[in-house]
C-alpha cells in the first residue's frame, strides 16, 4: 500500500476538498431557502436535496480519510450569497459552483495519478462520474429556467416531473462518516 506523506498535494487538495463541500452545502441551503421564500416549493426542495448531498460529499472524504488512518480536520466555512432578484441567478451560481467543484476534483485525480496513489485514484473516480451528472443536471436545470421566463409554474412542473437531483446516494458511492443522509 502507497504511503501518503504529509506534503502530500493529493492528501492536501483532498482535504481542502472537505471545506469546498460544506462550502456546496452551505450555499445549496441559501439557494433552497430563497426559493423557499419566493413560494418555490419544488425548487427549494430541489436545492435542499442538493445540499444534502454535498453534506454527503464532505463526509464520504472525512470516512476515506479515517479508513486510509490520515489526520482529518473539519475547516471553517466561507460566506454564501443570499441576495438573488431573479429566478436565474441562484440557478447559476448552481451550475458554476458545480463546474468549480468538477475543475477542484479533476485536480486531485491528477495530483493522485502523479503520486502513483491508485487507491486515491479509485476513490476519487465516483465522484468524477457525479459531477458529469451535477454539471449536466445544473445545465440544464438554468436552460429551462432561462426559457420559461416569467412563467414559474412551468418551471416548478418541469422539476417536479423530471425528478431532478432526486438525493438519492448512489449504490455505488463511498461511505459517508456517520453515514449518509
Amino acid at each position: 500500500m502507497t504511503t501518503i506523506s504529509d506534503d502530500s498535494t493529493y492528501l492536501r487538495l483532498l482535504r481542502e476538498q472537505i471545506g469546498h463541500e460544506f462550502d456546496a452545502h452551505q450555499q445549496y441551503v441559501a439557494i433552497a431557502v430563497w426559493f423557499d421564500g419566493q413560494d418555490l416549493p419544488q425548487l427549494a426542495s430541489h436545492y435542499y436535496r442538493q445540499a444534502l448531498e454535498e453534506r454527503n460529499h464532505a463526509l464520504m472524504i472525512v470516512r476515506y480519510l479515517l479508513d486510509r488512518d490520515l489526520a482529518v480536520e473539519i475547516p471553517a466555512g466561507s460566506p454564501v450569497r443570499n441576495d438573488f432578484h431573479k429566478v436565474t441567478e441562484p440557478i447559476a451560481l448552481a451550475l458554476a459552483q458545480e463546474q468549480q467543484v468538477t475543475s477542484q476534483i479533476e485536480a486531485i485525480f491528477r495530483a493522485a495519478r502523479a503520486e502513483n496513489d491508485a487507491l486515491g485514484e479509485q476513490f476519487l473516480l465516483w465522484f468524477l462520474k457525479e459531477q458529469v451528472e451535477e454539471v449536466s443536471s445544473a445545465t440544464t436545470l438554468l436552460t429551462v429556467a432561462t426559457r420559461a421566463g416569467d412563467n414559474l409554474f412551468d418551471l416548478e412542473n418541469y422539476v417536479a416531473r423530471e425528478q431532478i437531483g432526486d438525493g438519492g446516494v448512489s449504490t455505488d458511492a463511498p461511505a459517508a462518516a456517520g453515514g449518509a443522509l
